[in-house]
C-alpha cells in the first residue's frame, strides 16, 4: 500500500503545488501551470477524484463543449480551451498519473 504522505512529497518534489480547499476537506488540490486535479487518499494510496481541470480563482473549471467549442467552465466563469491549455492539461494529467502509480 502506498503511503499518501510520501506520495504527496513526491508530487511536490516533482514541481506541483499542493492546495487545500475548505469545500473539499478530504481532498488535496494538485496544481501546475493553472491545471488542477483533486486527489483523495484511498486504501491503496492517493487517487484522482474526477478529471483534472483548469484553475479559475478558487474553483476548478471543467472541460465542456459550449456552442460548438471547448471551454473550461466553473459556474458562470468561462475560460477558452486553447490548444496550448489543452496540451498543458494533457501533460499535467499524464505526469500526475505516473506519479500516482509510482511505487514508493
Amino acid at each position: 500500500m502506498a503511503d499518501p504522505a510520501k506520495q504527496l512529497q513526491q508530487i511536490y518534489v516533482a514541481g506541483f503545488e499542493l492546495k487545500v480547499f475548505e469545500r473539499f476537506p478530504k481532498c488535496v488540490g494538485v496544481v501546475r501551470n493553472d491545471c488542477i486535479a483533486l486527489v483523495v487518499p484511498t486504501p491503496t494510496g492517493l487517487q484522482m477524484l474526477g478529471t483534472p481541470g483548469w484553475l479559475m480563482g478558487e474553483a476548478m473549471g471543467v472541460l465542456v463543449d459550449r456552442e460548438g467549442r471547448q471551454v473550461f467552465q466553473a459556474k458562470q466563469d468561462v475560460v477558452e480551451a486553447t490548444p496550448e491549455r489543452l496540451e498543458a492539461l494533457r501533460l499535467f494529467r499524464g505526469d500526475l498519473e505516473r506519479l500516482l502509480k509510482t511505487p514508493e
